[in-house]
């Protein structure tokens, strides 16, 4: 379906093209002017087989004669000869070459709609004629570059879409693509195509499980590189603020944004039930929460009602001692989202962001949290995106222990959360883990808008309900006087959880919470509660502005603080397919209104993990050094002993 802001590539406009997609792929001479070509055998052509028919471009000036030259690049070639021992293309080879002719034509209509609604096409004209106005050849030459990183990323972009059904888990690394030229959309196309031939010799040749991972590989490098040469460029903003369907393919082109297909990898976690999480009352009632806030999206709208009034938790922080059950709030989170999906015919997409992602090669993190991100925030997905043990993955700034890569994560997740261009539709939300997140950048770690406490069974009936669930039902023990599971009724006990802190817990606030109590009286205003606040922040600096924001967004959570019925997850009809505006009055109906001790409980929720943090941070630091100091003396003392 078009809209308003979105415009058709019609199939007659792609046809064009294709001639002089297929006489790119069939053959063309090359000379490297950056890269430095490896050292790999020309393509052997197949005995007995009839030559290709030549393709001349019908694009003004696309040079795409065929050439019989060895050195030349000739892909479909190269293409053939990855499974060497078979005389026949095979359907996964000839599924490339379908989606490299169609990715080419692709890229080269829009370049070609660009040129015309710029003018460049004109100003090819006059130049072929030797009538360009030398006032003009500036602009000429800008255009010509603006056209070239059009057609790149759009031919790459519609490329990894096309080869999105052929994806395996077979990794490959090409690297950068140096032959990055871009005079022209010509000689751009040449020099790219003339990388992807090196990546194929290099990784392909002989083994074609390798073929897809490396042309996808190529086309990611292509894009991203074409999208960063592209920004703050002025003359590509004709094509970065637009959109084109292509109808045939299910394919959207947002300009330089990376398409996605709807759906992620099927989901192979052990998903849990809400009462397999034991203890972790709050951090497991707001994760259920965020499972229905989430289904709340319009798709067509394109907006989250709960992010339109307010409530909508876009990050948060997990954070417990190791084996108190992060890994299982994030198994819980997924499966209900999963689940709702599936019922809705919502597509979903988890993923995570690991250790594994950080890369020694330079600028290779940063684009693999840039990837991680984007992946998560596509508009026509519903995301999930977790960060487990985010104090080994972003380092602090400043930490001379942290690699260049952690620190390259780290302003991208930074960037991402909370930067000039965040914007939060409501279709997705990121969740950072860690053990340790007193480890974690402060300013990063304050752009987690809610704080998930984990911590895990508590009570004797949490410690009971915990021994039951993982002992199984293979044994023959009784239970006791116990009614399994009751401690885990959620409302019962969130409410017991919010009212306890309606005093805070670590002994830094304490004493802050008692002095400005006995000073001012209750906290029943604005100005009482401002005053609290301001006696936080001269206890701890980082207490600034930020946290501020985070707390009266939890607060507006509470106001929020009910769950969507169950039957609107069950049954679609009666909230999740209902127009927008429909659903914003349904959530009105339900909002609660904003009380003095919600305020005071979320100030103290959240001082207390601020003051926590600091404490432990500042505890690590101390015992580090007090270790120093001890190797040190212990060191002094073996060498005068030695001396001696």
């Amino acid at each position: 379906m078009l809209t308003s802001d979105l415009m058709e590539l019609r199939e007659e406009e792609i046809a064009r093209h294709l001639d002089a997609a297929v006489a790119l792929l069939d053959g063309f001479d090359h000379a490297p002017r950056v890269a430095k070509a490896v050292a790999v055998a020309a393509p052997e052509r197949s005995p007995g087989v009839g030559t290709r028919r030549a393709f001349r471009s019908t694009t003004p000036g696309l040079v795409t004669q065929r050439t019989t030259r060895a050195e030349g690049v000739h892909l479909i070639d190269r293409v053939s000869a990855c499974d060497a021992d078979d005389p026949l293309m095979s359907v996964r080879q000839a599924a490339v070459l379908q989606a490299l002719r169609r990715g080419l034509a692709i890229g080269l209509a829009l370049g070609e709609g660009f040129a015309e609604r710029t003018g460049l096409a004109d100003l090819k004209r006059k130049n072929l004629e030797g009538a360009l106005a030398a006032d003009r050849k500036a602009e000429f030459s800008e255009l010509l570059e603006a056209e070239a990183l059009i057609v790149l990323h759009a031919s790459a972009n519609a490329l990894v879409w096309l080869l999105a059904g052929h994806a395996s888990e077979v990794s490959v690394e090409v690297g950068e693509v140096e032959e990055f030229l871009t005079d022209n959309a010509s000689l751009a196309l040449h020099g790219a195509l003339w990388q992807l031939d090196q990546a194929l010799a290099v990784h392909a040749t002989g083994d074609e499980e390798k073929l897809v991972p490396t042309v996808t590989a190529w086309a990611e490098a292509l894009m991203e590189k074409a999208a960063r040469r592209a920004d703050g460029m002025p003359r590509v903003a004709a094509f970065s603020a637009a959109s084109w369907r292509v109808e045939a393919d299910d394919l959207t082109i947002r300009g330089f944004t990376p398409a996605r297909k709807a759906g992620g990898p099927a989901l192979t976690m052990q998903f849990k039930k809400p009462h397999e999480v034991v203890g972790n009352h709050i951090a497991k009632y707001q994760a259920m929460k965020l499972a229905k806030m989430l289904m709340a999206y319009d798709f067509d709208r394109r907006l989250n009602p709960f992010a339109d009034l307010g409530g909508f938790i876009f990050t948060f922080m997990g954070d417990g001692a190791p084996g108190t059950g992060k890994t299982t709030l994030i198994q819980m989170m997924a499966g209900l989202i999963n689940e709702y999906c599936q019922n809705a015919g919502y597509p979903f997409r988890y993923q995570n962001f690991g250790i594994d992602n950080i890369d020694s090669y330079q600028g290779k993190s940063g684009q693999n949290a840039k990837a991680f991100v984007q992946n998560v925030l596509d508009p026509s997905v519903i995301g999930f995106g977790t960060i487990d043990d985010i104090d080994q993955i972003a380092g602090k700034r400043g930490d001379r222990q942290s690699s260049a890569g952690q620190q390259e994560v780290t302003a991208v997740f930074m960037e991402a959360f909370a930067g000039a261009n965040t914007v939060v539709r409501g279709n997705c939300t990121f969740g950072m883990f860690s053990n340790y997140p007193e480890n974690v950048d402060d300013a990063l770690r304050q752009r987690a808008g809610a704080r998930f406490l984990v911590d895990g069974p508590q009570t004797r009936e949490d410690y009971i309900d915990i021994l039951a669930l993982l002992m199984g039902k293979k044994h023959a023990i009784p239970l006791g006087e116990h009614e399994l599971y009751a401690a885990q009724a959620i409302q019962k006990a969130v409410a017991a959880s919010f009212e306890a802190h309606g005093r805070p817990k670590e002994a830094g606030l304490v004493e802050v919470f008692d002095r400005v109590e006995a000073q001012i009286g209750g906290f029943d205003t604005i100005a009482k509660l401002g005053t609290y606040l301001k006696a936080i922040q001269e206890a701890d600096p980082r207490f600034t502005g930020r946290a501020i924001k985070n707390i009266t967004d939890a607060v507006k959570v509470r106001a929020m603080d009910f769950e969507l019925p169950d039957e609107w997850m069950e049954q679609p009809d009666l909230f999740l397919f209902k127009g927008y505006e429909e659903k914003v009055a349904m959530i009105e109906d339900l909002r609660r209104p904003i009380t003095v001790e919600m305020v005071v409980q979320e100030i103290n929720r959240y001082a207390d993990s601020e003051f926590r943090y600091a404490d432990k941070s500042d505890e690590v630091a101390i015992e580090g050094m007090v270790r120093d100091f001890g190797r040190q003396e212990e060191a002094k003392r073996r060498y005068l002993e030695g001396k001696g």
